[in-house]
């Protein structure tokens, strides 16, 4: 079963509302947009720890456009996240 994140949210991500929630593209080497939770307080403290690395896996693919986002069913996938979201641009995958 993946890892359940232990450490506080608010280390990680920023708050842009109640429900939403960015992943800096300084979490991780690569990142050419934000990755965006769209998740209450509650089940972002819950999010397993892979559903962040894919949603900041998937802000590293050429073409991604804005944001890769994860919805409130977001869990993890093989590569992306399930209830992952992404627009990309000139590429195919």
């Amino acid at each position: 079963m993946p890892e359940v994140i232990r450490k506080n949210p608010a280390d990680i991500v920023t708050k842009v509302n109640d429900y939403t929630w960015d992943i800096p593209t300084s979490y991780k080497k690569g990142m050419r947009v934000p990755g965006r939770i769209f998740v209450s307080q509650k089940l972002l403290t819950n999010l397993e720890r892979e559903t962040f690395e894919q949603t900041a896996n998937v802000a590293t693919l050429p073409g991604i456009q804005k944001y890769s986002m994860a919805m409130p069913d977001a869990h993890s996938g093989y590569g992306f996240p399930i209830g992952g979201v992404a627009a990309l641009t000139g590429t195919q995958v």
